[in-house]
């Protein structure tokens, strides 16, 4: 899905993957389906405040594999010079700066992520993988 490039389109990317991790069987309340919508938002976020190029949105990908148990989030933006550290390389911030700490949260909660260089374009994506223990309903 396509989403403008906005605090607002963050949220929307939320709450509708929210919504469709719960049809997958991902129930609300679940500490799982709340990790997920946490990366998720984070990412969606990262998208918007580091990723924005003025008239150009943000695309989401969600992808449930049942039979590994595993969604995977990709969140692709179109600005190219603003590329987040490798995994596991993520600096720690200090406890005088707010920010830097979304990217933190993805690499506790997500089982792993990453970034390429976006495919056919000019940006990035940046994606996220997180297993969960129970079997998805049908």
């Amino acid at each position: 899905m396509r989403f403008t490039s906005t605090p607002r389109g963050a949220r929307l990317a939320r709450r509708l993957a929210a919504h469709r991790l719960d049809t997958w069987g991902l129930p609300y309340g679940a500490g799982r389906h709340e990790d997920i919508v946490l990366v998720l938002g984070e990412l969606a976020t990262n998208a918007v405040r580091h990723g924005h190029v003025t008239g150009r949105d943000f695309h989401l990908f969600l992808h449930a594999n049942a039979p590994t148990r595993t969604i995977r989030i990709e969140v692709t933006d179109t600005r190219t010079e603003c590329t987040p550290p490798e995994a596991g390389g993520l600096p720690r911030p200090g406890s005088e700066n707010p920010r830097g700490r979304g990217l933190l949260l993805v690499e506790a909660l997500a089982t792993r992520w990453g970034w390429h260089h976006r495919r056919g374009g000019p940006g990035k994506t940046v994606w996220a993988e997180c297993v969960f223990a129970t079997p998805m309903s049908p």
